[in-house]
């Protein structure tokens, strides 16, 4: 096999074990790229791979009016090419998603970088917080704002354990979602949840009120050292009670002093974000790629 080729490999023609490999030994590699995760959450994804699996990048598409496009799934924050590539592998892979799709809008990786003309980028931040230090250390890095916070939260008699169930996880979702998602969004988080609780690869806290009552919960998601904080719900008495404020200061506290990294997955919210930095979370930059080459009877029909 030629090292140097460049090939387009539809969903039947990935070698999975051979897919996995190449991204448990990618220093960027992320939970979103790995082989199950992707058939999660997309309904198909094709791949481009350099050589024998020296270079892939997962392609998740869909097709609309005929047209084949390029987008990013719900619950994947960053794909792009796995392992870091350098320029002359970016600009090989970024023409040839111009040669063949005509719209994208998608988000690299931190470690991949958008090659300069070959389509629009806009900067996006992500929020990590290593948790090697001891907690007495994390939580003196907190902000002052978020030491008040907790301060209330103590206040009101609140308990946060791990391990609740997924049923229960879901339902106080539904019942708490600012905004509504669809039954097939819905059946891909629950996909997720059970597929990595069942592996030992993530789990689901909650925070309990002073009734018993669940008034936040938070699901965690682990790939190698790094541990993400994939989705979360709290309800209007969580709110007030400072309850996702308590879960995170617990789940730090659980696990400082271990080799992991915390991955808030970020937001440009600046309220969320907020949230994130108060507990000592510091930005990771990753690029938003974007170019539209549709014809323009398409692009009128978009607006």
């Amino acid at each position: 096999m030629d090292p140097n080729k460049l090939n387009y490999l539809d969903y039947e023609d990935i070698d999975p074990d051979k897919w996995d490999y190449c991204l448990g030994e990618a220093p960027n590699s992320l939970i979103y790229a790995q082989s199950w995760y992707l058939d999660k959450v997309c309904e198909k994804w094709d791949a481009l791979v350099l050589g024998d699996y020296r270079y892939v990048m997962p392609l998740t598409y869909n097709k609309k009016w005929g047209v084949s496009y390029l987008y990013q799934p719900m619950f994947c924050q960053q794909l792009g090419i796995f392992p870091p590539p350098p320029r002359n592998i970016r600009c090989l892979f970024q023409e040839e998603l111009l040669r063949r799709f005509p719209f994208a809008e998608i988000n690299l990786n931190a470690m991949h970088l958008p090659v300069d003309g070959l389509g629009a980028s806009v900067a996006r931040h992500n929020y990590l917080l290593s948790l090697v230090d001891p907690y007495s250390a994390l939580a003196e890095n907190y902000s002052k704002h978020t030491k008040r916070k907790l301060n209330k939260a103590a206040e009101n008699r609140l308990s946060c354990i791990s391990g609740v169930s997924i049923k229960e996880y879901l339902q106080f979702k539904k019942e708490n979602m600012a905004v509504k998602i669809n039954k097939q969004t819905f059946l891909k988080l629950h996909n997720i949840l059970a597929f990595a609780i069942s592996r030992n690869l993530g789990q689901i806290y909650g925070v309990y009120a002073e009734d018993n009552s669940l008034c936040a919960a938070a699901f965690f998601i682990r790939h190698k050292k790094r541990v993400t904080y994939l989705n979360a719900a709290s309800s209007e008495s969580g709110k007030k009670l400072q309850a996702m404020y308590f879960l995170v200061d617990r789940f730090i506290a659980e696990h400082a002093g271990k080799e992991y990294v915390l991955d808030f997955e970020g937001s440009m919210v600046p309220g969320v974000a907020r949230l994130y930095q108060g507990f000592g979370a510091t930005p990771e930059h990753y690029s938003h790629l974007a170019w539209n080459n549709l014809p323009p009877y398409i692009k009128w029909l978009k607006r």
